[in-house]
C-alpha cells in the first residue's frame, strides 16, 4: 500500500514547487515508509510514498511507459496483472519491471480512460500523459483506496490519498462546508464526494477525472456500478458451490504477495469464511490476528479461537484495555475530518497487532452489505412489510404521534424499545431506513444545531444523499435498495475509511476479498429471499459455509466491534466528555445549541438516556477542530469560522 500525491497546473506550465511537493508527500509517509519517488516538469508534479509490496526491487514509482511520456503514482494493488501483462505485451508494449503498477501505463496507452475497466483490484492511481496534456486520476469501484482532489485559484489542482496531503498546500481553501456538518451528525462521517471543506472532494467509487491543460473543469465519469442484475436460472444448492468457487478465487488472487501475509480473525462469519479459504489454498499456516476485550458483552475472542484451532492457524491475540480511550485525539489527526464510528479504536489496535507479524492482512470487511448481514436489514423489511398494508397518509399522523408519545427506552430490550420503530412506520421507506442509520436523527440535529447554522443549511437536510443514489438505483426491491444505498455510503464512507486509514497509520496493506466486483455484481443478482430470510441474515453465505466452519459460529447472534462509549461516559470520561461538548471549542463556532449540548450530556450521566454515539460524535468533532483546524476556543466564529487556521493533522 502506498500514498500519491500532485499538483498540476491546467492552465500553464508554471514551475512546480519541489520542497512543497515533498511536504505533501512527507505528510503521508506512515503510508509507504519504504520508498519515495517524486516526478517534477513544468506544470506537473507526481509523488508517491511506498509500502513495498510486490516486485520489491524494481517496482519503483513514479513508473513511466518506455518514453517517459506516461507516468504513474499508484496506491493499491491490481490483482490480474499477470493476466493482463502478456496482453498487453502481444500488443507491443515493453515490460521493465514485475511490478502490477506497470500495467496501468501500458493499459492507458492501449484503451485510455477505459483501462480502469480492465483492472480487477482495489486502487487510486493519479496518470500524467504528456502527448496528452491530461492529468487522469481514477478510483477503484467500491473505494477501498481514498482520493481526494481540489480546484484552487488560478488553474491548479491538487490531490493526495489523504486530505492531510491536501492540507500541506498553502493555498488550500479550509473554509468548513455548513453540508458536511448535517450530513455528518447524520450518518457520523461525511459520504462521498463531499469533504469536510467546501473545496475538497473525495473522487466517488467507480470514478475517474480527467484534466486536461486549457479545456474547461470537467466533471467525475462513472465507469462501474453493482448493476443487481437478475443472475440467471440457478438453483439456491448450485449458487452455494459457485458462491464458495468465487470466494476461493478471490481470496487466493489476494494471497499474492512478496511479503509476509495473514488474516483478520473476529470470530464472526465474514473474517472466518476469509481464514477457512486461505487455510485450504496457503501451504504454510495461516497467520491470524484477533482483539480480547474484557467485557464479556463485546467479546468473541472465543469464537476466534476456535475456528483458529479447528484451521490451525497461527494465532495472535491482544486484549484490549477496556479503558482504551487513549486514541481519542490520535483519530482525529489519522482522519482528517471528522470521523464517528467508534470502532476505530478497535480496529487501530487489530491493525497494530497485525503488523507485527505480516504486512498484508485479509479481512472480511464488505460481507454484511453483500449478503445482507446488518440487523437493521431484518427490522427494515419487518418495517416495510406493515407499510405496505397501511397508507403512508394514514402511517404520518397516527405512528407519528405514537413515536412521540412513547417514552425512549434505551435501557431496555429491543422489543421494549418501540420508540424509533414508531418513528420510523411514520415515513416512507427511504425517511425510515435514514431515521435507522441516523447517529442524531432529524429531531435531534434541529435541536443540536443552532439558528445561524440552519439558516446556513437553507433547508439542506441529510437523507438527499440517500436520495441521490435511490434516484439512479437499478432495483427497487426494498432489500437490494438498502444494500445498494449502503455499497454508495456506509460502506465507503465508514467501513472502507476506517480500515484504510488505521492500517495505513501502521503501514500495512489490509485486502478484502468479499469486496471483489465480479463477486460483488454476482451476489447483487441474487434473489433477497435468499440473504435474508425468516429473520436470519446472510442465509446463503451461511448455508455456503457450513461445511467450512462450525454452527456455533455460523448462526450465533452477531456482536460487531464496539467499545463500551456508555460507560466510559459515565465513568472514566466523564469529565473529559463534559469539558469536550461544554467547552469552548464548540461554543466559539457558534453552530450548536449550548442547552441542547448541556441536555445530551447531562441526560447521558445520569442515566436517563443512551446519548453515547450523539456524545461521541461531538467529542470527535471537537477533536477534529483542535487537531486539524488548530481552534482554541479564543475568539468567536463567523461563517467560516477557522478558515484560517493552520492544518497537516
Amino acid at each position: 500500500m502506498c500514498g500519491i500525491a500532485g499538483v498540476f497546473d491546467a492552465g500553464g506550465r508554471r514551475g512546480i514547487d519541489r520542497a512543497l511537493l515533498d511536504r505533501m508527500n512527507a505528510a503521508q509517509f506512515h503510508r509507504g515508509p519504504d520508498e519515495g519517488g517524486v516526478h517534477v516538469e513544468p506544470g506537473v508534479g507526481l509523488a508517491h510514498r511506498r509500502l513495498s509490496i510486490i516486485d520489491l526491487s524494481t517496482g519503483q514509482q513514479p513508473l513511466y511507459n518506455e518514453d517517459r511520456s506516461v507516468c504513474v503514482v499508484f496506491n493499491g494493488e491490481i490483482y490480474n496483472f499477470q493476466e493482463l501483462v502478456p496482453e498487453l505485451a502481444a500488443l507491443g508494449h515493453s515490460f521493465r519491471t514485475h511490478s502490477d503498477t506497470e500495467v496501468i501505463v501500458h493499459g492507458w496507452e492501449q484503451w485510455g480512460a477505459d483501462c480502469v475497466k480492465r483492472f480487477r483490484g482495489m486502487f487510486a492511481f493519479a496518470l500524467w500523459d504528456r502527448n496528452r496534456e491530461t492529468l487522469f486520476l481514477a478510483r477503484d469501484r467500491l473505494g477501498v483506496k481514498p482520493l481526494y482532489y481540489a480546484p484552487l485559484a488560478g488553474g491548479l489542482w491538487v490531490f493526495g490519498s489523504e486530505l492531510k496531503a491536501l492540507l500541506a498546500h498553502p493555498a488550500l481553501p479550509r473554509e468548513i462546508d455548513p453540508h458536511a456538518i448535517e450530513e455528518y451528525f447524520a450518518y457520523g462521517y461525511i459520504p462521498e464526494p463531499r469533504t469536510i471543506f467546501r473545496g475538497v472532494r473525495k473522487l466517488s467509487p467507480g470514478c475517474t477525472l480527467a484534466v486536461t491543460r486549457g479545456a474547461p473543469a470537467p466533471r467525475p465519469v462513472e465507469y462501474w456500478d453493482a448493476p443487481f442484475a437478475p443472475a440467471g436460472a440457478v438453483s439456491e444448492e448450485e449458487a452455494r458451490e459457485e458462491l464458495i468457487a468465487r470466494l476461493r478465487e478471490s481470496v487466493k488472487l489476494r494471497m499474492i504477495s512478496d511479503v509476509p501475509l495473514g488474516a483478520f480473525l473476529s470470530g464472526g462469519v465474514d473474517s472466518s469464511a476469509v481464514v477457512a479459504m486461505m487455510a485450504g489454498l496457503a501451504r504454510e499456516p495461516v497467520v491470524t490476528c484477533s482483539i480480547s476485550f474484557g467485557d464479556p458483552a463485546f467479546n468473541e475472542s472465543a469464537y476466534a479461537k476456535a475456528v483458529a484451532d479447528r484451521y490451525a492457524t497461527r494465532h495472535h491475540v491482544e486484549q484490549v484495555d477496556p479503558e482504551d480511550f487513549s486514541l481519542v485525539d490520535r483519530l482525529a489527526s489519522l482522519y482528517d475530518e471528522p470521523y464517528a464510528d467508534s470502532s476505530a479504536i478497535p480496529t487501530y489496535r487489530v491493525c497494530q497487532l497485525a503488523r507485527a507479524s505480516v504486512t498484508v492482512a485479509l479481512s472480511g470487511d464488505g460481507g454484511d452489505e453483500n449478503f445482507g448481514g446488518y440487523r437493521r436489514y431484518r427490522w427494515h423489511m419487518n418495517e416495510e412489510r406493515v407499510r405496505s398494508l397501511v397508507p403512508l397518509a394514514l402511517r404520518r399522523p397516527v405512528f407519528g404521534l405514537l413515536g412521540e408519545l412513547y417514552p425512549k427506552a434505551d435501557w431496555a430490550p429491543r422489543v421494549f424499545r418501540a420508540k424509533s420503530t414508531l418513528q420510523a412506520l411514520a415515513r416512507d421507506s427511504l425517511e425510515g431506513y435514514f431515521h435507522s442509520v441516523s447517529v442524531l436523527h432529524d429531531g435531534m440535529r434541529r435541536r443540536l444545531f443552532s439558528a445561524r447554522l440552519r439558516a446556513e443549511l437553507q433547508g439542506y437536510a441529510a437523507i438527499e444523499v440517500l436520495r441521490r443514489h435511490a434516484a439512479r438505483a437499478p432495483t427497487d426491491h426494498p432489500l437490494s435498495l438498502i444494500q445498494y444505498l449502503d455499497l454508495k455510503t456506509y460502506l465507503v464512507g465508514d467501513i472502507n475509511t476506517k480500515v484504510d486509514r488505521a492500517s495505513m497509520a501502521h503501514s500495512l496493506e489490509v485486502r478484502e476479498p468479499l469486496m471483489d466486483h465480479p463477486l460483488v455484481e454476482w451476489l447483487s443478482g441474487l434473489p433477497p429471499e435468499w440473504k435474508l430470510r425468516g429473520g436470519e441474515g446472510k442465509l446463503l453465505f451461511k448455508k455456503a459455509l457450513e461445511p467450512h466452519l462450525p454452527h456455533e459460529i455460523l448462526y450465533r447472534p452477531k456482536m460487531g466491534f464496539a467499545v463500551p462509549l456508555a460507560r466510559w461516559f459515565r465513568g472514566p470520561l466523564r469529565e473529559a466528555i463534559r469539558g469536550a461538548v461544554l467547552g469552548p471549542v464548540l461554543a466559539d463556532t457558534g453552530w450548536f445549541d449550548p442547552g441542547y449540548l448541556r441536555r445530551l450530556v447531562d441526560d447521558h450521566q445520569s442515566g436517563a438516556s443512551d446519548h453515547s454515539a450523539p456524545l461521541w460524535s461531538l467529542l470527535m468533532f471537537e477533536s477534529f477542530l483542535r487537531n486539524v483546524m488548530g481552534a482554541q476556543g479564543a475568539a468567536p466564529a463567523r461563517s467560516a469560522p477557522l478558515s484560517g487556521a493552520t492544518g497537516g493533522g
